[in-house]
């Protein structure tokens, strides 16, 4: 069986069982076996129910598939803001944005992306194992960083417009709330429009996921006007900034879409998977 490319398991219990045990790809024991067969299995069942090790490996692809969504999405959030981060600083006098709001509002875009514990698998991911390809996954990130780092370079052009007027340390702190609502607003339409591998009827966020995401843009919209804001170094931002902004985002939506629907177009979750499980010899 394995010569012939299968994923082989072994289920047993004695000492006899020992070799076959070692020489499968999976080697299954009850709890009460002896103890160098309990040694020797990879995987040793607490109640005499084999039922067990699919619910454990659909709860395994589930998990891997959040950590996978998890990944991409930070990663190529970070690299955008990176992008314009070193951007903003060959053209700007003062820092783009201090290091205590960058802090804030990392600690509230992982807080908000703790709902990925609670996100629908896509179908795709239960029936095949979730394999990250490098290669593929440079791509995703380079790409989608990319646009993530044009939709900030765009809401520079934006501040510039909405904060002609502001010079100083209000112009700075202005520009410090802009960009911290802007990034966080990004991340929140990310959260919900960057879940790939997904049917249309499984698009939908779940209402964990949902609730993360309003949360993010109501905190990325009300903070700055805060007293916690004031002493992060914002300030209130002008109507029409938010104007400007609203048009930014619709763009950047319908950029996020366009370009998900392409790598799914190019990037098939169920063919992908299967392609890279049978690849990597561990087809399950």
């Amino acid at each position: 069986l394995r010569a012939a490319g299968h994923t082989t398991g072994f289920l047993g219990d004695g000492v006899n069982d020992l070799p076959a045990l070692h020489a499968a790809d999976v080697g299954i024991c009850p709890r009460n076996a002896v103890d160098v067969a309990r040694e020797a299995a990879d995987v040793v069942l607490a109640e005499k129910d084999l039922t067990a090790i699919d619910r454990a490996v659909l709860e395994g692809r589930h998990s891997s598939e959040n950590i996978a969504t998890y990944l991409r999405i930070t990663l190529s959030s970070n690299l955008g803001n990176v992008i314009a981060m070193l951007t903003a600083g060959l053209m700007l006098p003062f820092l783009p944005m201090l290091p205590a709001q960058v802090l804030v509002q990392n600690l509230c875009f992982d807080a908000a992306q703790l709902a990925f514990a609670f996100d629908r698998p896509a179908a795709a991911a239960l029936r095949r194992p979730t394999v990250l390809r490098s290669r593929d996954f440079l791509r995703f990130i380079t790409g989608f960083g990319l646009l993530n780092a044009a939709a900030d370079l765009a809401t520079f052009g934006v501040l510039a417009l909405a904060l002609h007027n502001a010079t100083g340390t209000d112009g700075e702190a202005a520009f410090h709330a802009g960009w911290f609502t802007e990034n966080l607003l990004t991340q929140a339409l990310v959260l919900v429009l960057l879940r790939t591998g997904r049917s249309a009827a499984e698009r939908r966020a779940g209402g964990p996921l949902r609730a993360a995401a309003a949360g993010l843009a109501v905190v990325g919209v009300l903070l700055p006007v805060t007293p916690l804001g004031l002493l992060l170094g914002m300030s209130a931002l002008p109507p029409l900034y938010y104007l400007l902004l609203g048009s930014v985002l619709g763009l950047y939506a319908v950029g996020l879409t366009a370009a998900r629907r392409r790598y799914e177009r190019r990037h098939p979750a169920g063919v992908e998977q299967e392609r890279s499980v049978r690849k990597a010899g561990a087809e399950l």
